[in-house]
């Protein structure tokens, strides 16, 4: 059970973590409000959870290939 918390808390696109650091907000509580009003809205939270996920890594990318290291010249 800790290996799966482990895994949703650190590798899971840490979007809850990203989001609780912006607005100096635990990141357990954003997750609860996600998991509610997931349950209450029959899952379009998860919808959003996906687009914030797939925003965040669009940006890593795009900040690495502004910034390129010596190695990807």
């Amino acid at each position: 059970m800790n290996k799966i918390r482990y895994f949703v808390e650190s590798q899971a696109f840490g979007v809850c973590s990203r989001l609780g650091e912006k607005m100096n907000i635990s990141a357990s509580s954003i997750r609860l409000y996600f998991i509610y009003t997931s349950c209450l809205t029959l899952g379009s939270p998860v919808i959003l959870y996906l687009i914030l996920a797939f925003w965040m890594e669009i940006n890593k990318h795009l900040r690495r290939h502004a910034h390129p290291t010596i190695w990807e010249l």
